[in-house]
């Protein structure tokens, strides 16, 4: 998937190139961002997009979950952002883009393990910003609501997907392209005053929540 990506951007006229990391690994991050430096030079926007997902309710949730949910959302976007913010700071800053969930602004049913990752990017990304403004980079994040992507498409039942479409304002899921623009724009010159925050992409549902009836 990620060779096929490479290809569109490619074809696009931009440049890519593709690279399998472990996040939870730090040797693996830092060959990473070594091999980044390599074929493009030191890089000045990272965007910490890869995350897991679980759905358990929280007294079904085993332990092994939870540590899954830190190890990959928290502890990767960790290790990511701290190994890119040295290449950052040779260049006279930078721009950190984490990504969070609607799950780590608001209790969404069967989410406990999940949100306690996701909410600890949130606060991650607010201490992260107050140490790096020194050096002139940027940390937000943003945080997606439903987005119609094809692990949705498959996992959410007919139910469950009613119950996102009366929940969130605008009565639909949202499109990728919706939740890029925003990243797009926190990594852009246009945002560089802004700093430490989380940017909700979702049609609004932070503002009612969703409640989904077990089974």
């Amino acid at each position: 998937s990620a060779h096929a990506v490479c290809a569109e951007i490619t074809a696009a006229g931009g440049r890519a190139a593709a690279c399998k990391v472990d996040i939870r690994i730090p040797e693996e991050v830092q060959a990473m961002i070594d091999y980044s430096r390599e074929m493009f030079g030191p890089a000045n926007i990272l965007i910490n997009n890869a995350g897991l997902g679980s759905q358990k309710y929280f007294l079904e949730t085993p332990l092994a979950t939870l540590h899954q949910m830190l190890e990959v959302n928290v502890v990767g976007t960790f290790l990511c952002a701290q190994a890119a913010a040295h290449d950052m700071i040779e260049m006279g800053g930078g721009r950190i883009v984490n990504f969070s969930s609607h799950s780590g602004l608001l209790g969404s049913s069967g989410r406990a393990a999940y949100a306690a990752a996701k909410g600890g990017i949130i606060a991650m990304t607010r201490a992260m910003a107050v140490d790096l403004a020194l050096y002139n980079i940027t940390v937000n994040a943003v945080a997606p609501g439903p987005i119609d992507v094809q692990r949705n498409r498959n996992q959410h039942s007919e139910e469950r997907r009613a119950a996102w479409q009366q929940a969130v304002p605008l009565g639909r899921y949202g499109d990728p392209d919706e939740v890029a623009a925003v990243a797009v724009f926190l990594a852009s010159d246009d945002a560089s005053y802004v700093n430490g925050q989380t940017i909700s992409v979702d049609g609004g549902f932070t503002a009612a929540g969703l409640r989904v009836k077990k089974i």
